[in-house]
């Protein structure tokens, strides 16, 4: 891991263990997205060749995000978050009243915000359950469950094959799970996968991923319609729509950042993506071991999260210490994201820390 975490300078500094939140820089992203920004200062932005230049990359940056999903590019949309993944498919589904949407007791605001606002601007009926209990709690009356698949809070993750074997259609928060663990939206059995870019990813903030199953994307308007979502641009009034995903996209990404995100993905890839996934998950298992008895519980996750008595005094005296955690406000917790970046060496002094 010597080569990874040479890509990471902010590890020179202090042992990062809050990619859950945003994830390091990696050098090879830096040095595209200057490059990509010294073209634009040079050359400018105008012209066909420039514009069609910027289509093309964002193709080829979803035809590698399919990959990673084990989807079809066609099922893939750039947004700019997580939260405008989630956004568009409540939008794009059309609630109204007597729809039911399904969520969890450890969702994230990005999950609950968009909620909240279908259920008190368009009378759809919002139900929480027990995260570890969300298919047993599916009725007739759901539409949808819109949940994480790896739990922001705690690391547990969902039950995806228990939803998917139920009559509602399943949204994905991907926000932890995409880049951090095995992502195949196949076997998840998922309907929607919403994740963002700068997380697990290592890219820029403001770039987001949608998978959406080809089989719905044909019965979807485009509910935040722009330039993007038009099969035919010319023609912008009568609202052609693309037949794929691109219909949900959001905007245009900014080219710096699709080439940040391209260099990043190169990195990762380069360095096995799945091995890199096994790695940061064993080295949170060995961290949760030593922390013991008040860790909550988890899954096989990069997400560590345990109790003290003053979150923000902690994650300030571990700051002193070189590492970089975080509190969830609310909660009585903090939280380690670990990488396959993270030294086994320091999350031993990490644990011995927070043990004193």
């Amino acid at each position: 891991m010597d080569d990874l975490r040479a890509q990471l300078p902010v590890l020179d500094r202090i042992e990062y263990l809050n990619a859950g939140t945003t994830g390091p820089v990696p050098r090879r992203g830096y040095e595209a997205a200057v490059e990509s920004l010294r073209r634009q200062l040079d050359e400018g932005r105008s012209g066909h060749e420039f514009f069609e230049g910027c289509v093309e990359r964002g193709d080829l940056l979803r035809t590698r995000m399919a990959a990673l999903m084990g989807a079809e590019l066609g099922e893939i949309a750039l947004t700019g978050s997580t939260t405008d993944g989630v956004n568009v498919v409540l939008g794009a589904l059309e609630l109204g009243p007597g729809d039911e949407v399904l969520t969890s007791d450890e969702e994230h605001p990005g999950v609950l915000a968009p909620l909240g606002r279908v259920r008190e601007r368009l009378g759809v009926s919002v139900r929480v359950a027990p995260f570890a209990e969300l298919a047993a709690a599916v009725g007739p009356e759901t539409r949808v469950v819109a949940c994480s698949h790896v739990s922001w809070k705690t690391g547990q993750v969902v039950d995806s094959a228990a939803l998917a074997a139920t009559n509602a259609l399943v949204l994905l928060d991907g926000a932890q799970g995409l880049g951090a663990v095995p992502v195949d939206v196949r076997t998840l059995g998922c309907d929607f996968y919403a994740a963002s870019g700068q997380k697990w990813l290592c890219g820029p903030n403001g770039l987001g991923y949608l998978y959406a199953r080809e089989q719905l994307l044909g019965d979807l308007p485009a509910p935040w319609p722009g330039y993007g979502n038009l099969a035919d641009a010319t023609r912008g009034l009568e609202f052609d729509l693309h037949p794929d995903a691109r219909r949900l996209s959001v905007g245009f990404p900014p080219p710096h950042h699709v080439e940040w995100a391209l260099a990043a993905l190169d990195l990762l890839e380069g360095a096995g993506v799945r091995e890199l996934q096994a790695r940061a998950a064993d080295l949170a298992d060995g961290l949760a071991e030593r922390l013991g008895s008040r860790v909550k519980p988890r899954g096989r996750s990069t997400l560590v999260t345990w109790e003290v008595e003053d979150p923000e005094a902690e994650v300030a005296r571990l700051a002193g210490e070189g590492f970089a955690i975080r509190d969830l406000p609310g909660t009585g917790t903090v939280r380690a994201s670990v990488g396959a970046w993270s030294s086994e060496a320091a999350l031993a002094r990490l644990a011995e820390l927070t043990s004193s």
